[in-house]
């Protein structure tokens, strides 16, 4: 039986013959939807789309790892470069204190009267 008919014959069709023509052309295009097969089909699709599914997820799942591994890596060196910090800071206000007393020292060594010579020959 030929599915394609002339515009004239396809005129002079009654609506049920149409429709199963539609329908026959319909599981023809698509070789998912063919009858005999359609499980078997549905099965491997259903497999395919789970698989790259499961793909996806994979590649997604070992994104997020290696994100999680670099912010274990950059908080550890944020907290190194603190401790860090935290011992120049002290050790820059030890300088400091150093710096002040040794100008106060010598700011009061400056201020004391001097030794009159006269009074130490005598």
């Amino acid at each position: 039986m030929s599915i394609v008919k002339s515009p004239e014959a396809a005129s002079s069709n009654e609506p049920a013959e149409t429709e199963q023509n539609v329908g026959a052309v319909r599981w023809q295009s698509n070789p998912i939807l063919q009858p005999e097969d359609t499980g078997e089909k549905a099965s491997t699709l259903l497999l395919r789309v789970s698989a790259d599914s499961t793909r996806e997820i994979d590649r997604l799942i070992d994104g997020l790892k290696n994100l999680r591994e670099k912010l274990k890596n950059d908080g550890d060196r944020l907290q190194r470069d603190i401790v860090e910090y935290a011992s120049l800071s002290r050790s820059a206000v030890q300088l400091t204190r150093i710096v002040t007393d040794s100008m106060n020292n010598m700011k009061e060594m400056s201020d004391a009267p001097s030794a009159d010579t006269r009074y130490l020959s005598q």
